[in-house]
């Protein structure tokens, strides 16, 4: 009997993350998608292999594509980070070979790629974050479709993958009862649940929008183009919908949902909120995650001091 090749095992690992592991569906998916990266590469040099076959030299030159390659939409070389996504996919891929006692690579042999790491992180300034809110043209349900994402990331620093996880019947039921300050209990990052808060001005954006739908889809936020319309927007979608907008709004960077996230927690660490409150409303689970901000507010008042400070003008 000829023994399966690398790539046959793919349904069997994707159903080991979701039974053995207990992955959601959406990380399933991922999973999924990081994986075939690693099986187009193999497509691509046409290596048909079994996994007793896959060496550290196979490993190595998979590497070295992934950091000459580029991504499709901004065709900028792909980060590190990036690049890390694909590469913990792949020890997960052999890892699962372990636990099935399938003879391959040990998921060690995976390094990843060192982390550059900075406390610089990218956020908006109001005015900037106003710039982009504004920026989709509201005649059109997708437009309010739009504005609606863009007040929901900032007003309730949701991941993106929980805010297209949000389900339209647990919003609409509270914007009936003409709740002004809506919020909604989600379950986030590893399973953890949270309350979001989302300001009386996101919440009337998603009203209009809710006003103009006239599906029976379960999501709140969906795609309106293509054969996929009338779908869930997927975290990508999402993720090219504020990179075109930060475009239109002049942003000097690529804007993305996580940097609202990060202009959320910034602004409410210069109002004076405290950093414990600012980790709860994030969903952190470790208060280390959320001390990053203290760097920008730091940054911030020190540039303050050297600007109106007299001690340097005496």
């Amino acid at each position: 009997m000829p023994q399966k090749k690398i790539t046959d095992y793919r349904t069997d690992f994707l159903e080991y993350c979701e039974v053995e592991k207990g992955l959601r569906p959406l990380s399933v998916q991922n999973y999924a998608r990081f994986l075939d990266k690693f099986f187009h590469w193999l497509k691509i040099n046409k290596l048909n292999i079994v996994p007793q076959n896959l060496s550290e030299d196979h490993i190595w030159k998979y590497r070295l594509w992934l950091s000459r390659t580029r991504d499709t939409h901004s065709s900028r070389p792909l980060t590190p980070a990036t690049q890390a996504y694909y590469l913990i996919a792949l020890r997960a891929f052999l890892r699962f070979f372990s636990e099935r006692n399938i003879e391959t690579l040990g998921p060690e042999k995976v390094k990843l790629p060192k982390e550059q790491r900075s406390h610089t992180i990218k956020f908006l300034t109001l005015d900037q974050v106003k710039e982009l809110i504004e920026a989709p043209k509201t005649q059109t349900t997708s437009g309010l479709r739009d504005r609606a994402i863009l007040e929901t990331l900032f007003s309730t620093g949701l991941r993106v993958s929980e805010l297209a996880g949000l389900d339209r019947a647990l919003i609409q039921s509270r914007i009936e009862k003409d709740e002004k300050d809506l919020e909604v209990v989600i379950t986030g990052k590893g399973g953890h649940t949270r309350t979001v808060y989302f300001s009386e001005r996101a919440t009337e954006w998603i009203k209009k929008y809710l006003t103009k739908r006239k599906d029976d889809e379960k999501a709140l936020f969906i795609n309106y183009k293509g054969k996929a319309s009338h779908k869930r927007l997927t975290p990508r979608s999402v993720q090219l919908l504020v990179q075109k907008y930060s475009k239109i709004a002049s942003i000097p960077f690529l804007a993305t949902p996580h940097t609202l996230r990060h202009s959320y927690a910034t602004d409410l660490l210069n109002q004076g909120v405290d950093l414990r409150a600012i980790q709860e409303f994030l969903g952190h689970r470790n208060i280390a995650t959320t001390q990053v901000y203290t760097h920008v507010t730091s940054k911030r008042l020190r540039d303050i001091h050297r600007k109106f400070h007299g001690g340097g003008k005496i």
